[in-house]
């Protein structure tokens, strides 16, 4: 009985038990004979299975640093300032700050935020580093004592 004659059967419909077993064989249902196959052409041909892994044997990766969350503010008013600080101190988050609006809109509260910056290198360690000063913007990058920036070129 082929396969046909089974689901059919499997229906409902009546089958000639004989007749299916008188009908040749097409060449598409013809058992076909795998073929040969070098080890040029399979690279795993006569390679060793490798052992499925337990859940037991694996171990979790736990890495040595957390990672960081780096902060793009523009800070327009001093609590933005304080939140910067914050970020760098408490958090221990690098800070990319554009100054250029504080600098250009509000003199006194751009020398403050510089003064900030200046009492967070001397008493928690954190570096600061200029990354671009135009017409338009005045980015510095600041970053906790754990966070090693360098500077190249």
């Amino acid at each position: 009985m082929t396969f046909m004659d089974t689901v059919k059967k499997s229906l409902g419909f009546e089958i000639d038990e004989q007749a299916s077993r008188q009908q040749p064989r097409s060449t598409a249902q013809r058992p076909r004979s795998p073929k040969t196959v070098s080890p040029r052409q399979n690279p795993s041909y006569g390679a060793k299975p490798r052992p499925r892994p337990d859940f037991d044997d694996i171990e979790t990766i736990i890495p040595e640093t957390p990672f960081y969350e780096i902060v793009l503010i523009r800070p327009k008013t001093i609590d933005d300032v304080n939140y910067v600080v914050d970020q760098v101190i408490e958090e221990r988050n690098p800070v990319i700050l554009d100054l250029s609006f504080l600098e250009s809109e509000s003199p006194a509260n751009f020398k403050l935020a510089g003064e900030k910056i200046k009492q967070m290198r001397a008493r928690y360690g954190a570096q600061a580093l200029l990354l671009s000063r135009t017409s338009e913007k005045n980015l510095i990058i600041i970053a906790p004592k754990k966070v090693k920036l360098i500077k190249k070129g």
